[in-house]
């Protein structure tokens, strides 16, 4: 899917206060932000504004009142890859995506409620809004839902042919591709950039939808709860970046699958909030054993062209996941350790057993090892979501 990507909340709201009231505030939020495969999302379009948020991603979002306009800077890209133009999606992609505003969709995707564990360094935690342990932050994941799968499938069609006439074979046809300045790669770019751009929107109506939540549990405005976003980080996305190569600044494609952008101190893309620390780096683990916040550093810039680990990634695949556990077991289990979940599938709770990943702890030890990011604070769930 394009532009899944990682959005990180803060409030001001603690542990002690909200574990009380978890299963409401998860209750509330599994009615507010629709989730599973056929989820339709509250903001209605017609054909024209869809135009626009393909366009305009975020902006258009906070033109309509959905957010604050500091969440715009505090998107990559500003919630918009400019290069998008709608008139390269097709009617059956349109058709997919112009209902699904502000929905989560399924697999590992997700919307929780943490809490801050171990704080690694104080500074760079306080300057990205957590002060202290057991600070209660939301997380979200989610991405194009089947607006993006649907025009990356249109053009795994148009490849296949443009690979004759370029010359290009590849061993599988998933790897189907173009030319980057071919017009059959500038259209896709073009067409994926509306992906990117309707998921930067998604996210933001979901966190839209998430701080009317808060409010109508805690009875008081999202502003006075600090509801803060730290960041959005994309990943599943070609970008064009400069980059170092050999002494020299060379404009690249870099495309991150299953890698998230982790650009250091002092890039002139980063807004003044994070040009000291470096960019926030978002890292999903698992509903069970938590996730991080961590930070860019140089030795990103230098070794990975900006990049690095966007989740703790699979042990097993979702076939064996569900052949080892049982969904409503597991969730049973995981209410009785403190965790409420609320699903649309049980089936596809069990896919996303805490089990069924790596340990985010040695996934964390080794990206800092190699110097390509650095931990901020580590976060621990408390109430989750899922499609």
């Amino acid at each position: 899917m394009i532009n899944c990507g990682m959005r990180l909340v803060t409030t001001n709201l603690t542990l002690k206060e909200v574990k009380p009231r978890i299963r409401e505030l998860v209750d509330t939020l599994f009615q507010t932000v629709p989730a599973g495969v056929g989820g339709k999302g509250f903001v209605k379009v017609n054909n024209s504004q869809f135009n626009d948020v393909m366009q305009e991603g975020t902006q258009w979002c906070i033109k309509q009142g959905y957010g604050w306009e500091e969440d715009i800077e505090r998107t990559e890209e500003d919630g918009r890859i400019k290069q998008a133009e709608h008139e390269k999606v097709s009617e059956q992609a349109r058709k997919r995506g112009i209902s699904q505003l502000g929905t989560l969709g399924s697999g590992n995707h997700y919307l929780e409620i943490q809490y801050a564990d171990e704080i690694h360094d104080e500074a760079i935690a306080k300057a990205m809004g957590i002060t202290e342990k057991g600070q209660i932050v939301v997380m979200v994941h989610c991405g194009s839902r089947g607006f993006g799968h649907q025009i990356a499938t249109d053009y795994l069609r148009v490849f296949d042919d443009a690979m004759k006439k370029y010359g290009i074979a590849v061993n599988d046809r998933e790897l189907a591709c173009a030319p980057f300045n071919s017009k059959e790669g500038q259209d896709y770019y073009k067409a994926m950039a509306c992906a990117a751009n309707m998921a930067f929107a998604n996210r933001q109506v979901i966190l839209h939808r998430i701080r009317e939540g808060f409010e109508k549990v805690f009875k008081t405005s999202a502003e006075k709860l600090d509801m803060h976003m730290v960041y959005d980080v994309a990943h599943n996305m070609a970008k064009v970046e400069e980059h170092s190569i050999d002494g020299e600044r060379k404009k690249l494609v870099v495309h991150r699958k299953g890698s998230t952008r982790s650009f250091g101190p002092n890039h002139p893309e980063l807004i003044d909030k994070y040009k000291k620390t470096g960019q926030p780096v978002i890292l999903g683990g698992s509903m069970e054993t938590g996730s991080y916040l961590l930070v860019g550093t140089e030795g990103a810039m230098k070794e990975t062209f900006g990049s690095t680990a966007h989740g703790s990634g699979r042990t097993m695949s979702r076939t064996r996941a569900k052949g080892e556990f049982r969904g409503d077991k597991l969730q049973r289990e995981m209410e009785a350790r403190g965790i409420y979940v609320k699903s649309m599938s049980m089936s596809g709770l069990a896919e996303e057993a805490g089990a069924a990943y790596k340990d985010i702890h040695e996934v964390v030890k080794s990206i800092e090892k190699a110097g390509i990011s650095k931990p901020v604070t580590s976060l621990l769930p408390l109430g989750n979501v899922k499609g």
